[in-house]
Formats: C-alpha cells, sequence, structure tokens
C-alpha cells in the first residue's frame, strides 16, 4: 500500500517563508491547495529559482497521481486522460472525463468521411449548464493500404478540429500518416505497440512525441513487460488497452481485468501499471454484418460499463443520439465533484421581455432546481424575474430545513439584485416547499410573498389563478 500524501508532507518541500507570492497567507495553505489540485507547484514563484530546484522535483514527484496524466493532441484542441487519485470518486474525485471517440474507417467514401467529422464535432447537449461533447475521431486502417490511410488521416484533420486517434498495427501505414497525413505536429494517439511491432511503433512514438496504446488482450503479463520495455527506451506517455471483450464471460474478463489494473496501480503502488486504461466497444461492430439499432444499444451499455470500470478513453462507433446520450450523461454524472453539489452563480436572470408589472420569482442555485424552474418558464412563454438565492448549491426543501434558504440571505439579494426598481408592485412568489418561510421573509423585505406550487411545471397555471 502506497503511503498516504498529506498536508505536512507536501509542505515540507515548500519555501515556508509565508511570503504570499502565491496569492496565499501562507505556505500550509499554498500545500492544501496543491493537494485539492487546484494549484501545481509552478504557482510558487520561490519554488522557481535554481536553489530550490531539487525541492521543486521532489514535489512534483510527490504529488503525482498514481495514474499518469496524458494529453493527446496540441494547441486548443487537447484532451486529457488518466490523471485518477482514487479508486472511488466519494474519496476525492475523479479528474479528466473519459474522453470518448467516434471511429472513421478508411474504407468509407470521401464525402461520407467528411460528413461524418462534421457530425461528431457538432454532436452537443446542454445539461444542467455543462456543455456535453464528443471529444476525438479514431481513423482506423481497414484498407490495409498506407497510401489511402494516410490520404484519410489528412482528410479528417482538414475536416474537424478534435484530436485524432490513429489506428493500425501496421508500422507502414502509422509512418504514412504521420508523415504524408500531415499530422506529426498534431501529437495524435497511436493505436497499437503489440507482441509483434512493438520495436517499430515505439520508434515511430519516440521519434514524432507522440502518446502510444499498448494493446495486449486479456494478458497482464505481456502489459506489464510492454510497457517496461517502452519505459526503457524513454517512452512516458503511455495509454493501455487490456482487450475489450463484449460477449458473455469475456466481457466479464475485461471488466475484472480493468478493475485489477487500476486497483494494482493505486492501492498497491504498482507504477508500472499506472497509466490511462483504455477500451474499444465499437468492436461489437466487427466481423458479420451488425443490425444497427441492435448493436448500437449493445455498444452503449458495454461503454457505460467500461466508464465505470475506470476506462479513461472509449473508442465507439454509433453516432445514434439516443445511444450516445446516456454515455453522455453517464460520465457528466461520474466525473461531478461528490462533496460539492452543481451550483449556479446566485443573482437576477431575466426570463423573457419582462417589464414592470411581471411577476419576481425565487429559487435556489442548486443547478438541477436551477434550470427546471428556468426551463419551465421559458417553455410556459412567462415573461418574469428570477432571483436565484445562494443556497450552497442545495435544493430547495434541504436548504431550508438546513438554514441556507433563510429571509436574510433573501433580503441581501433583494438588496444587490436591484430588483426592486425594475417593478411596480412588490410581490414575491416563493416555492411551495419554503412555504413555512413566508412571514419571515415579508418581515426582511417589506414585500408580500405568494407561496407558489411545489412544482415549477405548474406555474403556468398557477399565475391563470393568482397573478392578475
Amino acid at each position: 500500500m502506497p503511503e498516504k500524501v498529506t498536508l505536512l508532507s507536501v509542505y515540507r518541500f515548500l519555501p515556508q517563508t509565508n511570503c504570499g507570492e502565491c496569492g496565499e497567507p501562507n505556505c500550509m495553505a499554498f500545500a492544501s491547495k496543491l493537494l485539492e489540485r487546484k494549484f501545481t507547484p509552478e504557482n510558487c514563484p520561490p519554488l522557481k529559482k535554481p536553489k530550490y530546484k531539487e525541492q521543486m522535483a521532489k514535489l512534483i514527484e510527490l504529488i503525482a497521481p498514481p495514474i499518469k496524466e496524458v494529453t493527446i493532441g496540441t494547441g486548443n484542441s487537447i484532451v486529457k486522460i488518466g490523471g485518477k487519485e482514487v479508486m472511488y470518486r466519494h474519496e476525492l474525485t475523479y479528474h479528466n472525463p473519459t474522453a470518448i471517440a467516434i471511429d472513421v474507417s478508411d474504407t468509407m467514401d470521401d464525402g461520407k468521411i467528411v460528413e461524418t467529422c462534421k457530425a461528431i464535432e457538432n454532436i452537443s447537449l446542454v445539461r444542467i449548464g455543462e456543455t456535453l461533447k464528443l471529444n476525438m475521431v479514431a481513423v482506423r486502417c481497414a484498407s490495409k493500404d498506407p497510401d489511402r490511410f494516410s490520404y484519410v488521416t489528412s482528410l479528417v484533420a482538414r475536416s474537424c478540429n478534435l484530436p485524432l486517434i490513429l489506428c493500425s498495427f501496421d508500422p507502414k501505414s502509422l509512418k504514412a500518416a504521420l508523415e504524408k497525413g500531415q499530422v506529426a505536429n498534431k501529437r495524435p494517439l497511436l493505436y497499437a505497440v503489440s507482441e509483434e511491432n512493438w520495436r517499430e511503433v515505439s520508434e515511430l512514438a519516440k521519434q514524432y512525441d507522440c502518446p502510444v496504446v499498448i494493446f495486449a488482450p486479456n494478458n497482464l503479463t505481456l502489459l506489464k513487460s510492454l510497457i517496461k520495455t517502452l519505459q526503457a527506451i524513454g517512452i512516458r506517455d503511455i495509454v493501455m488497452d487490456p482487450g475489450s471483450y463484449t460477449e458473455g464471460k469475456l466481457l466479464k474478463d475485461s471488466i475484472n481485468n480493468l478493475v485489477m489494473i487500476r486497483r494494482a496501480a493505486i492501492q498497491r503502488g504498482d507504477k508500472d501499471l499506472g497509466y490511462p486504461i483504455m477500451a474499444v466497444p465499437a468492436i461489437i461492430w466487427m466481423g458479420e454484418k451488425q443490425d444497427p439499432i441492435t448493436a448500437s444499444y449493445k455498444e452503449a451499455y458495454i461503454a457505460s460499463l467500461f466508464m465505470n470500470r475506470y476506462a479513461d478513453l472509449l473508442i465507439m462507433h454509433t453516432l445514434e443520439t439516443w445511444a450516445l446520450l446516456p454515455v453522455l450523461t453517464l460520465r457528466q454524472n461520474i466525473y461531478t465533484d461528490p462533496r460539492k453539489p452543481v451550483s449556479v452563480e446566485p443573482g437576477l436572470r431575466i426570463i423573457g421581455k419582462p417589464d414592470e408589472k411581471s411577476p419576481v420569482f425565487l429559487t435556489t442555485n442548486f443547478a438541477l432546481t436551477y434550470f427546471t424552474v428556468a426551463n419551465d418558464l421559458e417553455s410556459a412563454g412567462i415573461n418574469c424575474f428570477l432571483l436565484v438565492l445562494n443556497t450552497e448549491g442545495l435544493a430547495v426543501e434541504v436548504s431550508v430545513a438546513g438554514g441556507q434558504f433563510n429571509s436574510s440571505n433573501v433580503r441581501d439579494l433583494f438588496l444587490s439584485s436591484g430588483v426592486e426598481k425594475m417593478v411596480k408592485h412588490n410581490k414575491l412568489i416563493i416555492p411551495g416547499m419554503a412555504a413555512r418561510l413566508k412571514g419571515d421573509i415579508e418581515d426582511s423585505t417589506n414585500w408580500e410573498v405568494i407561496v407558489g406550487p411545489r412544482d415549477s411545471s405548474q406555474i403556468k397555471s398557477f399565475l391563470t389563478k393568482y397573478w392578475a
């Protein structure tokens, strides 16, 4: 079991001058921010001085997560995978959400390739204030022709700005794609090093400074051996693919392999396995011709299983919205911080085109509550003012019980928002679940408080009845 990194063990490698140049009051506070991954050692100006060079190196090594963070792509089009510190998200939180790539075969016609790339780049869903998107394109060398593969790689790179995965076990095809496909400077992920081609592909990865995948299907001994070999020749950006079997007992074995690998790296401190894990649900489409609906359904639940069991990168095939939506939603749920409710900024929101006679509503800044209320108001065509109260990201009923939803905070929100100057009435509609605060809010704001419905979907009928 690796030794746990503590606040004092981090503090030991800091200058301990409490200079405040980092923006924190003292070095202990800076150490706390390092542990929370809100700061990096480079945020400490004194540590950059030559005399602290050795301390800086030791500090970076000390706080490095058990799972190495690997960057794919360059510039504004980069994807970071790995960087995990814990087995279970409730222990801390997960960083770097699982990247999802869609595969494009070089046997497709050019028009279909361009159309697919545009579709991958344009898939977008806004959920609870966050935009959910796909992350990468995997170019697959199905033709076995290096020239065709390099041409399609170049075509994909011109058609979208997403990072690429070059998929071929043939070193000649990978070399052609890197050179003729004009993506050598885009730092694509090379898939993959195997027992047969490790020497040639690893040389390409080293020559072009590209991250590389090691493929060792259902053979952890071989996987570790290949990792050690690549480490010995100076390759550090490694991704592991232990094999993505998708049917019956083989799927169970694949899931178990992922769990064993991650447990070995984090709980037992096996640095040879401390790299991001890749899984390929798209394999469900291989072989005989598949029914698109059945295959998309299977791929979605297989991708969800792999994501739940530590996959940092998935290659999928389907572009069906109904199949991708649950995968993207699951990813968002897994990668939210379990220690902090998802919230929005408090303050005043304008819904529609309200005037001085429009109603004023009050809600909390818990993201799910806010977006539900705002969407219900917008879809009902209600022009109004919506006051968003800072309840530390808690929902109405919980924040009323916990005291975050109180008359004092409502009064402060009134003063800071300036809503009193925007309307000529003095009526405030509060959520039905906050009914017991009606009197307190009236006393603190001098406004008449109207208790609204418990469900925001009922607001339209409520206004018809109670708002002239």
